[in-house]
């Protein structure tokens, strides 16, 4: 990978330029022309390295979601996971090493629709009722992914806001169901957003100025790949905490190098006890071993009870779709 292509990916997964022409902005910071950054970015989509350029929204504030699981025969598993994965309201779907073996992210337009999604995997999975592990507080959400392996200072990093649910109206809707698959990679990406949505230029514009200022868009930029990129040892450590002490602890793991994600999901019991999750992403299982041992010490988890899930194999990774949408993937 050249300087630039690093670059590329690594500078814009946040802070995307909302004008225009965008990819002659990052062309100009690139010291490379338009065409250049547009050619990068579309070979990086066809090998995977890049899944979209676009918007994260916050959780629960566009719609609803669950983190959700199943405990499936090996010798189903494939079957299972394609059923799972076929659905258009799942937007993640990894095989993890536990009983609970399937792990996928659901979204949906709001609890009704998400209940009736996860009661019909259910019967079409037909191996045991679903597991869901809906979000209670965010410590690190998206951030982004520095592939420097440097720690990022913490001024950069932007605050995690409070969910705020936002009702949209029909233009917003019509936006969403056009944005939701990515930015085209085109010179004027937003003018393809407005007119497949029915809306002006700059009307689209000022509706994503706002959702980024009121934190309903978490990060909007290059969304990578992890695997793809030689991040291959994928661990969702869980601990469980008191109650009462989740939200320093958690706030504690959030703030160290190389958490990506960090939250509090609510408790299943008996089936599922644990309330605190973190992510962490490495180049080999020894590292991130390595690594959640130094954060046990580190943020005094080692006297709670925690499980190590490695993800084995990755079935479906895509963005979040909370609306219904006839049009294609621009990625």
């Amino acid at each position: 990978m050249t300087s630039t292509e690093f670059r590329l990916l690594n500078e814009f997964q946040r802070g995307f330029p909302l004008c225009n022409r965008p990819f002659a902005v990052i062309a100009e910071r690139l010291h490379v022309s338009e065409r250049t950054v547009l050619e990068r970015l579309r070979a990086f989509c066809d090998q995977g390295i890049v899944s979209r350029v676009g918007a994260v929204f916050a959780p629960r504030t566009i719609g609803v979601g669950t983190l959700a699981a199943l405990s499936v025969p090996d010798s189903r598993l494939e079957h299972v996971a394609a059923v799972v994965s076929a659905r258009p309201e799942v937007n993640h779907n990894y095989e993890r090493e536990h009983r609970y073996n399937l792990w996928f992210v659901a979204t949906a337009p709001d609890e009704l629709r998400l209940d009736e999604v996860l009661r019909e995997i259910e019967r079409e999975a037909r191996c045991g009722p679903v597991l869901s592990l809906p979000l209670m507080e965010e410590y690190r959400i998206d951030l982004g992914f520095d592939l420097s392996g440097a720690e990022l200072p913490p001024q950069t990093l932007p605050p995690v806001r409070s969910a705020v649910p936002v009702i949209l109206q029909a233009e917003q809707r019509r936006l969403l169901a056009a944005l939701q698959s990515g930015l085209p990679l085109a010179a004027s990406p937003y003018a393809a957003i407005a007119e497949a949505s029915g809306l002006g230029e700059e009307e689209v514009l000022r509706t994503l100025e706002r959702w980024i200022e009121e934190g309903t868009i978490r990060r909007f930029g290059v969304i990578l790949r992890h695997r793809e990129l030689g991040y291959r040892a994928n661990a969702m450590a869980v601990w469980d905490v008191p109650d009462a002490q989740t939200d320093t602890v958690g706030a504690h793991l959030a703030g160290q190098q190389d958490v990506t994600l960090c939250y509090r999901r609510r408790r299943t019991l008996p089936e599922w006890r644990y309330n605190l999750f973190c992510m962490i992403h490495g180049r080999s299982r020894e590292t991130v071993q390595r690594r959640l041992a130094e954060l046990e010490g580190e943020c005094g988890l080692g006297d709670f009870d925690c499980a190590v899930l490695f993800s084995r194999r990755r079935f479906k990774q895509c963005g979040a779709r909370y609306v219904e949408s006839t049009e294609p993937s621009h990625a």
